[in-house]
């Protein structure tokens, strides 16, 4: 179903994605995260409906067809590296923050934080070009948020 999307996503020079693949991409990786721990909750499936609603103006039917969408291309999708590195391409330094913000309340919706969501979350930070401060930084931001 993704094989064309992906396949641009993860080219050697891949293109800068359209808006609509570019939210589908960010959907897919915070499935992903959410994921990680072996557990893929409720809570989980609310809050990236709600990010992806507040992030893109979303209707709730809209940001859970985004979601469904996002699970079938995350289920697809290459490994996280690949993945994540393509992502980068797409999304200018300067939202990448909002990005591990939004990951990072994806791994915290079911009141636990995991050593596998940890480990990956480490990981697709340094991907996506933001060092271990900034990213513990917006893990706090999240924290007191909630």
């Amino acid at each position: 179903m993704f094989a064309d999307f992906l396949k641009r996503l993860t080219e050697s020079d891949p293109a800068p994605l359209p808006a609509t693949d570019a939210r589908l991409a960010l959907t897919a990786l915070l499935v992903r995260v959410a994921r990680t721990d072996g557990v893929y909750d409720d809570a989980e499936k609310a809050r990236i409906d709600k990010i992806a609603a507040s992030r893109y103006s979303l209707s709730p039917f809209e940001a859970t067809k985004l979601r469904s969408e996002a699970e079938l291309l995350e289920a697809e999708a290459p490994d996280t590296v690949r993945f994540t590195s393509a992502i980068k391409d797409a999304v200018p330094f300067e939202d990448r923050i909002a990005v591990i913000e939004a990951l990072w309340q994806v791994a915290l919706a079911d009141g636990s934080r995991e050593p596998e969501e940890d480990a990956v979350l480490r990981l697709v930070s340094k991907l996506l070009g933001i060092n271990d401060r900034d990213s513990a930084l917006a893990r706090q931001r999240v924290d007191r948020a909630d």
